[in-house]
């Protein structure tokens, strides 16, 4: 382990002025700036989409043609976040996979509670696969709330009877909106960003009163069956380790082909910091490869 760079990113994480505690009005700009202080890679290329009537953002990179797509959801605990907020992982799994990675906008609580979220994920979904891009090109990501909801998805197509995609990356996964997990409170010391109470009041501005338990809302609880090879990939000092571990659990025990990544000592969505944490890096060649083996090397 990388250990002084762990040390420097869990550092830049307890400094951060961000509490996802806090207003969405108030912390959506800090978490933008923060997420968006580094530029892209000068071959990243980047367009608007549109997804079904869902704004969207289509990036790959210059030099490639690419013949697969994922389909990206970004993260944010429902409430801050954009496409743009998940840039240079998009622009990572772009690299890695020669695909394009098209995020989508969807609406935000708690100005749009759910189901707005998972109904905007569908109707992008549904609109690749009416687009012609056939579901053996297409892959799921997403991290944290990004990843539940991709899941979130996966499970509103089942039920549409839509095909499924070819893989699911689930990074960091936020899937149980009950915090029943017991890294909620096990790994609260040790998380530098993410926290209990962050979680609670989060869920319930997006929920509305809604059972945190439906299958829509915490995939964590949903039967599993039919959905896509996953790579579920966590860190060990995260408050949300419980739901990445029992939802490889759910999956296994529901048949679905799964692979359970976590590295010791890494904090929430380490790979973000792929720039500066070997982990970070290492972890996303590794889902890289997943990727383009389920893509027929894309």
């Amino acid at each position: 382990m990388s250990t002084t760079q762990m040390e420097k990113v869990t550092a830049l994480l307890r400094t951060s002025a961000l509490d996802l505690a806090g207003d969405p009005a108030e912390i959506r700009g800090i978490y933008r700036a923060m997420l968006t202080a580094a530029p892209l890679p000068p071959d990243v290329r980047t367009e608007p989409a549109d997804l079904g009537g869902i704004s969207a953002r289509r990036l790959w990179i210059e030099g490639t043609s690419p013949t697969a797509t994922i389909l990206h959801f970004h993260g944010g605990c429902y409430a801050v976040g954009g496409p743009d907020t998940s840039a240079s992982l998009m622009a990572n799994l772009a690299r890695r996979t020669g695909a394009a990675v098209v995020s989508v906008d969807y609406r935000l609580a708690p100005e749009h509670r759910y189901p707005a979220a998972v109904e905007d994920a569908l109707t992008a979904y549904r609109a690749l696969l009416e687009g012609g891009t056939a579901p053996e090109r297409i892959a799921v990501a997403g991290e944290s709330a990004g990843a539940g909801l991709a899941l979130a998805a996966l499970l509103a197509a089942r039920s549409e009877h839509l095909p499924q995609p070819a893989a699911a990356l689930l990074l960091s996964p936020w899937v149980d909106l009950t915090q029943s997990g017991e890294s909620i409170t096990a790994k609260a010391a040790v998380d530098p960003s993410m926290s209990g109470r962050a979680l609670t009041v989060r869920a319930a501005g997006y929920l509305d009163g809604a059972d945190p338990r439906g299958e829509l809302a915490s995939p964590a609880f949903a039967d599993l069956r039919g959905l896509p090879p996953m790579l579920i990939q966590a860190g060990s000092h995260e408050v949300l380790l419980d739901d990445a571990l029992r939802l490889a659990a759910k999956a296994a025990t529901d048949d679905v082909q799964v692979t359970l990544d976590v590295v010791p000592g890494a904090p929430h969505v380490f790979q973000a910091f792929a720039a500066v944490l070997d982990e970070g890096r290492d972890a996303l060649d590794r889902a890289g490869m997943f990727l383009r083996a389920r893509l027929g090397g894309a």
